[in-house]
């Protein structure tokens, strides 16, 4: 045997372990075993989750012992699908892996593959279970805090398991990611067959007739809005499917194909591929449960929901931060555990100084809805300060909107504490939620019918929610009101998904963040396939 200086004092420890448990061995056996456990402990020694593994198990083999075959065919098949689950398929080379396997005549050789194999194990493990990517690296918005399981201890589950459940048991169980991969594969199929058809130029409305209303009809039979047939006639069949198209879109569905439409209609089966594969890391970033009942913010979607059961049982419209770098709403989770009605407003510093003291120092009474307060709370009198002598570092006061119908937070708002000062709320600016684009806010997420979003939360809590918000909120004082049962809330980003009925649907990616997705997983080796048959 021969150790460098470089050899790790614990590789060494582990060494002298395996040695001593064949030391009583027949001499030919204890060589072979011997040699078998050096090469093991070795490999191993340069990940500590292998070395712990292997330690544990006396540096006995998985993979490459005689009674081991079962793992590693059922290991091997999962390789091969793993572009099945938008994986980077060349990580892992399965044909390669299994000829290095045949190939492996020593036992040095077999300690090397075995300790090879459970690297690549680990390797296959995260990234199906919870993602290729680290969220933050990719867009510092997303703050998701991915729930990643303990090396060793995965393989130690494996090596105690029935390997073909444990590897199924893997990828997201969310109903979700199950449907995103039948419709990852629905679209690899369409590509084989030459993706959506011919683009559809200028804008149609029914009634038209003529070549691109049939490349309109031939692209909507293709995304599976419209029966087969043969007309040329932008006709009811055509403006129904249209409309289909536009709910499934998040466009205002008027059955006519304007210029945003035709824009949808015209993404290629690539693109839309693309955010199916980005949808599937993203449920694999967010693979735990995520609760009996919570709150599903799709920020793309602008929508909030209350989820029951894997059921909708509350949705109504968002208005989300604003797509600017200081605006934009994180994507995290978290979980609500009370709101307030008839809230005030404290502003956050970043409003006070950036927009409002510019104001305050042209003009002592501007903002004059506001008040000003030092650090004990007590209101300050506007004359008896000079504005100008403080900048956005040095500004000593905090301001606060007192609660009423004209508060910037409206008459509640939904507390899940966190560090991005992020929650859900009412707002006295109603109008912006009759629009197709609703990305306005400071970063928060303001809500259409926020007082029916209380009355379903409170359901859980009391006989008649509505009678208990309204009781509160005549008294137009502040209350804080508890859930008795905090829900978690969910702020995802997703330009891709299902809805209640199956259908695949498809929004903007308002802040560019699913477009740095894809190109982070291309450098990883995720890479489109055209799938026959």
């Amino acid at each position: 045997m021969f150790l460098s200086r470089r050899t790790p004092v614990f590789a060494l420890t582990l060494l002298v372990s395996a040695l001593f448990v064949v030391a009583a061995a027949p001499k030919a056996a204890v060589a072979q075993v011997s040699a078998f456990k050096q090469a093991v402990a070795g490999a191993a020694s340069r990940d500590a989750a292998l070395a712990e593994f292997y330690r544990a198990v006396n540096f006995e083999p998985i993979w490459t012992g005689n009674n081991d075959r079962s793992r590693r065919n059922a290991f091997l098949a999962a390789l091969e699908t793993a572009g099945d689950h938008g994986l980077p398929q060349s990580r892992y080379n399965p044909e390669t892996i299994e000829a290095q396997l045949r190939a492996a005549s020593t036992p040095q050789e077999r300690g090397q593959m075995e300790v090879e194999m459970s690297r690549l194990f680990l390797q296959y493990a995260r990234d199906v279970q919870t993602g290729v990517l680290v969220p933050s690296r990719v867009d510092r918005e997303i703050k998701r805090e991915v729930p990643y399981r303990g090396r060793a201890q995965t393989l130690a589950a494996f090596a105690q398991s029935t390997p073909a459940a444990f590897l199924r048991s893997l990828p997201p169980a969310a109903p979700e990611y199950s449907r995103l991969m039948r419709e990852k594969l629905r679209l690899e199929q369409l590509l084989a067959q030459g993706g959506f058809g011919a683009r559809v130029s200028g804008t149609l409305a029914p009634g038209t007739s003529g070549q691109q209303v049939v490349n309109l009809r031939n692209r909507l039979i293709a995304m599976g809005f419209l029966e087969g047939n043969a007309t040329q006639t932008y006709d009811a069949n055509i403006q129904a499917a249209v409309q289909r198209f536009q709910t499934a879109h998040g466009l205002n569905a008027d059955g006519s194909a304007g210029q945003g439409t035709v824009t949808e209609l015209n993404k290629s089966a690539e693109s839309r591929l693309q955010a199916v594969i980005v949808a599937m890391e993203r449920e694999r970033w967010i693979n735990r449960p995520r609760g009996t009942r919570h709150v599903w913010v799709n920020l793309t979607d602008f929508t909030a929901s209350i989820i029951d059961n894997d059921a909708v049982t509350f949705q109504t419209r968002s208005v989300i931060g604003a797509n600017d770098s200081n605006r934009r709403s994180p994507e995290f989770s978290d979980v609500m555990e009370f709101m307030v009605i008839n809230p005030s407003w404290y502003v956050p510093r970043s409003i006070a100084t950036k927009e409002y003291l510019p104001r305050l120092q042209s003009n002592p009474n501007a903002v004059s809805h506001l008040e000003i307060t030092d650090s004990r709370g007590r209101v300050v009198n506007r004359s008896s300060v000079n504005f100008s002598q403080y900048s956005a570092r040095t500004f000593p006061f905090n301001m606060r909107q007192p609660p009423s119908r004209g508060n910037a937070l409206g008459l509640v708002k939904f507390m899940f504490p966190n560090q991005y000062n992020i929650y859900l709320h009412d707002t006295p600016a109603k109008n912006l939620f009759g629009r197709e684009v609703r990305a306005y806010s400071h970063g928060c997420i303001r809500l259409n019918d926020p007082f029916d979003f209380a009355y379903a939360l409170l359901a859980k809590q009391t006989a008649d929610p509505e009678g208990f918000f309204q009781a509160k909120l005549r008294t137009a004082a502040e209350a804080r009101v508890n859930l008795n049962q905090p829900v978690p809330v969910h702020i995802v980003y997703r330009t891709a998904f299902t809805d209640v009925r199956g259908t695949l649907n498809f929004r903007r990616d308002i802040y560019g963040r699913d477009g740095k997705i894809w190109n982070a997983l291309s450098r990883e080796g995720v890479a489109l396939r055209a799938v026959g048959g």
